[in-house]
């Protein structure tokens, strides 16, 4: 290319100062006005492309060693003609500038399914052209860049926290009745204010240091939408503090809207315009916090701490930082870094590295809500398309990288360190893993016999004491009941009349007659006897095991009247205990019957207890009948309480354990605490790979 001619420049670009680079080498900016897209040049390339009418590589080269200490080569202006080339800053001449444009088209061209990809994660529609009316504006807004409001701001902010601070009660209150859904569509809709008079703040800021703003609309991230704003030509700008002002004026508008908002809710008496700023002050704050100052992804954090750090497309470079770190940490492999940065190397790197893990959670976040609440494939669908792009994609570039750095690899002293590492993360992640769950759980005496009494009746005697042992077939109570009494005495009458009569039918021709209707009428009058006799055989209750004995009224005595299936006593085994636990679903296939399991009390007045799983339901449970197992009184179980039942939020399965050996020492009473389950062995990758085909296949319908 030495002896070609160079193409000339296109005549519509434009050249700004530009800030000082961070080895403190001047630079400037190259606008292209059709695309609204910026370049920033070092002094070395600006040099080049002023005497770029030169004509041929090394005419270019001669001069710029001429008039400045560079020694530059024909290949330095080759290197800068191919970036000129590739970002489209050429004037094409002639066939070959046709056919390079040709091929640089063909290159970028994306396939459909690139293209589909690339417009899920993340596209803009552009809605207005704003740049006339916020120069109208621009005049009336300009004492809110003053000193003297951020000043009054100040003080809103000192004032509406005191204010707070002394009605915490009522604002926490507030806060949480609020988590309705009209309390949500309420937010959405100060959220959207909020947004609109970010995105002015925006437009004002860079229309004040002289930038055109070309258009206003929606960006969809992942499909969710937010307003942008395009200022694009802060870049031409030289002065730092310029630019990070236009980067920071959105944040600083909300951040100044919470302060007003939450000053004039401390101010202002209950009613509908309090709850509107109380929706403008949270909405603001929490947003502000938690997204606009997150330099993780390119919104307002990500420009303004580039501008503070004065790193253009930090991303991109700190990523390259880091893939180059990795490099040398796996293979030692000695390459120079993509660009030197004195002292903030490190933290690039470190931001890289966090940047990644952030993205990673939010992407994977947003398809896992739309999975919960919109289409289930869909939801499964973003998940495989966020893990391919995200993690596969990166992975499969960089391992293209090692396969062309292999001789080197191979032949670095640390790639054997970097491998047996990799084998052990590996055998960690593939090998079998001992598997034990902490779940809350009671604990019962092994047996327990209920006495009731069967009808309404007086206390006659009481044989045992509370908390005596008694054998089985022991006398409990005596009861009495004046209406079986009366039955008793009226069927042993009625039997002795009938007998009598049957005896007199032989001397009597009119009960001779009668016979088979008297022998009937006694058979009946002896069984209603014995019906009546089992029913005060009942009035004597019996034990029916051995145990101890736990009265349900202690202050029962002689002389009393129980009611109908009142509960009397109980008898307890005390020496096997069973206890009851709840189980989430996907742990469940990891236990079965016989799985060793061991109780802890919640206070320590008894060492732990050995038991085994002695059954588990085939169904999850519905409502959860332990009540002191749910999270809210302090157990494992998450769910929410209708009707006085509570309900697990999440399948979880009622397992069944029995001790292991006798133990008479604890009281024969319930005990809370926690069951620790020893189940079947399994590597985390069996683990992970088992839940993701047991929801593919749940949403598949198999």
């Amino acid at each position: 290319m030495n002896q070609t001619a160079l193409p000339s420049l296109r005549e519509e670009l434009a050249l700004f100062p530009g800030p000082r680079l961070v080895d403190g080498q001047p630079s400037w900016t190259i606008q292209d006005p059709v695309r609204n897209q910026f370049f920033r040049l070092d002094w070395l390339t600006f040099e080049i492309v002023s005497n770029w009418q030169r004509g041929d590589p090394e005419s270019v080269a001669e001069a710029v060693r001429e008039s400045t200490p560079f020694d530059v080569s024909a290949d330095d202006v080759e290197g800068v003609f191919k970036f000129l080339m590739e970002n489209q800053l050429l004037r094409p001449e002639g066939p070959k500038g046709l056919a390079s444009l040709v091929r640089i088209a063909h290159a970028r061209r994306e396939s459909w399914w690139l293209w589909l990809i690339h417009n899920y994660l993340f596209f803009r529609v552009p809605l207005v052209r704003p740049d006339r009316w916020l120069s109208m504006a621009l005049h009336p807004a300009r004492w809110l860049f003053s000193r003297t409001f951020l000043f009054l701001t100040l003080a809103a902010l000192v004032a509406g926290v005191l204010l707070i601070s002394r009605q915490w009660e009522v604002f926490s209150a507030t806060l949480v009745d609020t988590f309705t859904p009209t309390g949500f569509a309420c937010y959405a809709l100060a959220l959207i204010f909020a947004k609109i008079l970010h995105e002015l703040a925006h437009g004002l800021a860079a229309r004040r240091h002289g930038c055109h703003v070309p258009a206003m609309g929606i960006a969809f991230l992942v499909m969710w939408p937010m307003p942008y704003t395009d200022v694009n030509e802060a870049w031409k700008l030289p002065d730092r503090r310029a630019r990070l002002m236009i980067s920071a004026a959105g944040v600083l508008a909300e951040l100044a809207l919470a302060v007003w908002a939450t000053l004039a809710w401390g101010l202002l008496e209950d009613g509908l315009i309090r709850t509107a700023v109380f929706l403008l002050a949270t909405t603001t704050w929490v947003i502000t916090i938690l997204v606009n100052l997150s330099p993780f992804m390119r919104f307002d954090g990500y420009f303004v701490l580039s501008d503070l750090l004065d790193v253009p497309n930090l991303h991109a470079r700190s990523f390259a930082l880091a893939r180059w770190k990795l490099r040398e940490w796996l293979f030692a492999l000695g390459d120079a870094p993509p660009e030197y940065m004195p002292g903030r190397a490190p933290w690039l790197i470190l931001f890289a590295f966090f940047t990644w893990i952030y993205r990673l959670v939010v992407f994977i976040g947003i398809a896992v809500l739309v999975y919960a609440f919109f289409v289930k494939f869909l939801g499964i669908l973003l998940f495989l398309v966020e893990v391919i792009w995200f993690i596969l994609r990166p992975m499969y570039f960089e391992l293209k990288v090692w396969r062309s750095r292999w001789s080197d690899i191979r032949r670095s002293r640390r790639t054997l360190g970097s491998l047996a590492i990799g084998c052990l993360m590996a055998a960690l992640v593939l090998t079998p893993l001992p598997w034990r769950m902490q779940v809350s759980g009671m604990l019962y005496p092994g047996d327990e016999h209920a006495v009731y009494a069967p009808e309404g009746a007086r206390v006659e005697a009481i044989y045992v004491k509370d908390g005596q042992h008694i054998a089985k077939g022991a006398p409990l109570f005596a009861l009495s009941s004046g209406f079986l009494d009366e039955r008793t005495v009226a069927a042993r009458s009625r039997i002795a009349r009938l007998s009598s009569q049957a005896d007199s039918a032989s001397v009597s021709p009119d009960l001779r007659s009668r016979l088979l209707v008297l022998q009937a009428d006694l058979q009946t009058a002896r069984a209603s006897l014995r019906s009546v006799e089992v029913q005060m055989l009942e009035r004597r209750p019996l034990a029916q095991q051995s145990g101890r004995v736990r009265l349900h009224d202690p202050d029962l005595r002689a002389g009393v009247w129980v009611a109908r299936n009142e509960k009397l006593a109980t008898i307890v085994d005390g020496e096997r205990w069973h206890a009851v636990a709840y189980l989430a679903e996907q742990d469940v296939h990891r236990i079965a019957k016989g799985a060793r399991a061991r109780f802890y009390f919640e206070a320590p007045i008894h060492a732990p207890i050995e038991m085994s799983v002695s059954a588990i339901d085939l169904d999850a449970t519905r409502v959860l009948l332990e009540g002191a197992l749910a999270l809210s009184s302090g157990g494992s179980v998450a769910g929410r309480e209708i009707e006085g039942k509570f309900i697990p939020e999440r399948a979880v399965y009622r397992l069944k354990l029995d001790t292991e050996r006798q133990d008479s020492t604890l009281a024969a009473q319930t005990w809370r605490g926690k069951v620790v389950l020893f189940g079947e062995s399994q590597s985390l990758a069996g683990r992970a790979a088992r839940a993701a085909m047991a929801v593919l296949w749940k949403e598949a319908g198999w």
